[in-house]
Protein backbone atom coordinates (compact mmCIF):
# COMPACT_ATOMS: atom_id res chain seq x y z
CA UNK A 1 0.00 0.00 0.00
CA UNK A 2 1.28 3.48 -0.88
CA UNK A 3 1.46 6.20 1.74
CA UNK A 4 -1.18 8.84 1.03
CA UNK A 5 -0.16 11.57 3.44
CA UNK A 6 2.86 13.28 4.94
CA UNK A 7 2.97 14.07 8.63
CA UNK A 8 5.74 16.36 9.84
CA UNK A 9 5.75 18.02 13.25
CA UNK A 10 7.84 20.40 15.28
CA UNK A 11 8.94 19.24 18.73
CA UNK A 12 6.44 19.94 21.53
CA UNK A 13 8.89 22.26 23.30
CA UNK A 14 8.48 24.86 20.52
CA UNK A 15 5.11 26.00 21.88
CA UNK A 16 6.57 27.07 25.22
CA UNK A 17 9.87 28.30 23.76
CA UNK A 18 8.49 30.90 21.35
CA UNK A 19 6.61 34.09 22.25
CA UNK A 20 4.33 34.27 19.22
CA UNK A 21 2.75 37.55 20.34
CA UNK A 22 6.01 39.50 20.48
CA UNK A 23 7.15 41.85 17.72
CA UNK A 24 10.79 41.29 16.73
CA UNK A 25 11.83 44.74 15.53
CA UNK A 26 15.51 44.27 14.70
CA UNK A 27 17.18 41.89 12.27
CA UNK A 28 19.44 40.73 15.12
CA UNK A 29 16.37 39.85 17.23
CA UNK A 30 14.90 37.85 14.37
CA UNK A 31 18.06 35.87 13.63
CA UNK A 32 18.72 35.54 17.36
CA UNK A 33 15.44 33.67 17.71
CA UNK A 34 16.34 31.36 14.81
CA UNK A 35 19.70 30.65 16.45
CA UNK A 36 18.05 30.03 19.84
CA UNK A 37 15.71 27.53 18.16
CA UNK A 38 18.67 25.78 16.53
CA UNK A 39 20.54 25.55 19.84
CA UNK A 40 17.53 24.23 21.73
CA UNK A 41 16.83 21.69 18.99
CA UNK A 42 20.19 20.03 19.57
CA UNK A 43 20.03 20.41 23.36
CA UNK A 44 16.63 18.67 23.36
CA UNK A 45 17.95 16.08 20.88
CA UNK A 46 14.98 16.71 18.58
CA UNK A 47 16.85 17.45 15.34
CA UNK A 48 19.80 19.12 13.70
CA UNK A 49 21.39 22.51 14.40
CA UNK A 50 19.15 24.70 12.28
CA UNK A 51 16.31 27.09 13.08
CA UNK A 52 14.19 29.40 10.93
CA UNK A 53 11.37 31.88 11.52
CA UNK A 54 8.92 33.49 9.10
CA UNK A 55 7.90 37.00 10.15
CA UNK A 56 4.99 39.00 8.77
CA UNK A 57 4.87 42.72 7.94
CA UNK A 58 4.02 43.46 11.59
CA UNK A 59 7.36 41.89 12.70
CA UNK A 60 5.48 39.07 14.46
CA UNK A 61 5.99 35.37 13.96
CA UNK A 62 3.91 33.62 11.34
CA UNK A 63 5.68 30.28 11.81
CA UNK A 64 8.90 28.73 13.07
CA UNK A 65 10.85 25.70 11.97
CA UNK A 66 13.66 23.54 13.23
CA UNK A 67 15.49 20.76 11.47
CA UNK A 68 13.55 17.49 11.75
CA UNK A 69 15.27 15.41 9.03
CA UNK A 70 16.44 12.50 11.17
CA UNK A 71 13.41 12.23 13.51
CA UNK A 72 11.07 12.11 10.50
CA UNK A 73 13.42 10.26 8.10
CA UNK A 74 12.57 13.01 5.62
CA UNK A 75 15.23 14.87 3.66
CA UNK A 76 12.99 17.92 3.11
CA UNK A 77 12.33 18.51 6.83
CA UNK A 78 14.88 21.34 7.00
CA UNK A 79 14.18 24.27 9.32
CA UNK A 80 13.36 26.65 6.46
CA UNK A 81 11.09 24.12 4.75
CA UNK A 82 9.25 23.40 7.99
CA UNK A 83 8.78 27.14 8.59
CA UNK A 84 7.55 27.69 5.02
CA UNK A 85 5.10 24.78 5.13
CA UNK A 86 3.72 25.82 8.51
CA UNK A 87 3.43 29.48 7.45
CA UNK A 88 1.65 28.51 4.24
CA UNK A 89 -0.69 26.24 6.17
CA UNK A 90 -1.43 28.93 8.73
CA UNK A 91 -2.06 31.67 6.16
CA UNK A 92 -3.46 29.41 3.43
CA UNK A 93 -1.26 31.28 0.98
CA UNK A 94 1.16 29.65 -1.45
CA UNK A 95 3.14 32.88 -1.74
CA UNK A 96 3.33 34.31 1.73
CA UNK A 97 3.70 37.93 0.61
CA UNK A 98 0.57 37.95 -1.58
CA UNK A 99 -3.12 37.68 -0.75
CA UNK A 100 -5.74 35.57 -2.53
CA UNK A 101 -6.09 38.30 -5.20
CA UNK A 102 -2.32 38.39 -5.77
CA UNK A 103 -1.97 41.77 -4.05
CA UNK A 104 1.33 42.39 -2.27
CA UNK A 105 0.98 42.22 1.51
CA UNK A 106 4.66 42.02 2.49
CA UNK A 107 7.25 42.42 3.50
CA UNK A 108 7.58 38.84 4.69
CA UNK A 109 10.95 37.94 6.22
CA UNK A 110 12.69 34.63 6.76
CA UNK A 111 15.33 34.65 9.50
CA UNK A 112 17.53 31.58 9.52
CA UNK A 113 20.36 30.43 11.74
CA UNK A 114 22.40 29.37 8.70
CA UNK A 115 22.45 30.12 4.99
CA UNK A 116 19.84 28.08 3.14
CA UNK A 117 21.13 24.97 1.38
CA UNK A 118 20.32 24.40 -2.29
CA UNK A 119 16.91 22.89 -1.43
CA UNK A 120 15.87 25.74 0.87
CA UNK A 121 17.29 28.31 -1.53
CA UNK A 122 14.90 27.06 -4.21
CA UNK A 123 11.96 27.10 -1.81
CA UNK A 124 12.82 30.68 -0.83
CA UNK A 125 12.40 31.77 -4.45
CA UNK A 126 8.82 30.41 -4.54
CA UNK A 127 7.62 30.95 -0.95
CA UNK A 128 6.98 34.68 -1.24
CA UNK A 129 9.83 35.97 0.88
CA UNK A 130 10.89 39.62 0.61
CA UNK A 131 13.82 39.58 3.04
CA UNK A 132 16.23 36.76 3.92
CA UNK A 133 18.26 37.22 7.11
CA UNK A 134 21.14 34.78 7.63
CA UNK A 135 23.37 33.90 10.59
CA UNK A 136 26.12 31.44 9.62
CA UNK A 137 27.36 31.00 6.06
CA UNK A 138 27.30 27.74 4.09
CA UNK A 139 31.07 27.48 4.44
CA UNK A 140 30.64 27.64 8.23
CA UNK A 141 28.10 24.81 8.13
CA UNK A 142 30.39 22.62 6.03
CA UNK A 143 33.51 23.42 8.09
CA UNK A 144 31.88 22.82 11.49
CA UNK A 145 29.56 19.88 10.69
CA UNK A 146 29.33 16.99 8.25
CA UNK A 147 26.56 18.62 6.21
CA UNK A 148 26.87 19.20 2.46
CA UNK A 149 24.93 22.33 1.56
CA UNK A 150 24.77 21.48 -2.15
CA UNK A 151 25.30 23.65 -5.23
CA UNK A 152 24.01 27.19 -5.54
CA UNK A 153 24.31 29.65 -8.42
CA UNK A 154 27.65 31.44 -8.29
CA UNK A 155 25.92 34.76 -7.58
CA UNK A 156 23.10 33.32 -5.47
CA UNK A 157 22.60 36.59 -3.56
CA UNK A 158 22.31 38.49 -6.86
CA UNK A 159 19.81 35.93 -8.15
CA UNK A 160 17.62 36.46 -5.09
CA UNK A 161 18.01 40.25 -5.33
CA UNK A 162 16.89 40.09 -8.98
CA UNK A 163 13.72 38.34 -7.79
CA UNK A 164 13.03 41.08 -5.24
CA UNK A 165 14.46 39.25 -2.22
CA UNK A 166 16.80 41.32 -0.07
CA UNK A 167 19.58 39.22 1.52
CA UNK A 168 21.37 40.25 4.70
CA UNK A 169 24.19 37.94 5.83
CA UNK A 170 26.38 37.44 8.89
CA UNK A 171 23.80 38.55 11.46
CA UNK A 172 24.90 37.06 14.81
CA UNK A 173 27.28 34.85 12.80
CA UNK A 174 29.50 33.97 15.78
CA UNK A 175 26.51 32.77 17.82
CA UNK A 176 25.23 30.71 14.88
CA UNK A 177 28.68 29.16 14.39
CA UNK A 178 28.86 28.28 18.10
CA UNK A 179 25.72 26.14 17.72
CA UNK A 180 27.13 24.45 14.62
CA UNK A 181 30.43 23.80 16.43
CA UNK A 182 28.62 22.25 19.40
CA UNK A 183 26.71 19.94 17.09
CA UNK A 184 29.81 19.05 15.09
CA UNK A 185 31.70 18.11 18.24
CA UNK A 186 29.02 15.64 19.39
CA UNK A 187 30.91 12.64 18.09
CA UNK A 188 28.43 10.38 16.33
CA UNK A 189 25.28 11.69 18.02
CA UNK A 190 22.82 12.63 15.28
CA UNK A 191 19.16 13.45 15.73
Amino acid sequence: MLYAQVHLTLPAWVHDFVDSGRAYASDADKVGLAIALSAHNIEAQTGGPFGAVVFGPDQRIIAVGVNRVVPHACSVAHAEMMAYMLAQGRTQRLRLNRDENDNVIGPVTLATSSQPCCQCYGATVWAGIDRLLIGARAEDVMALTEFDEGPLPQDWVGELNTRGIEVVRDIERDAACAVLRTYGEQDGQRY
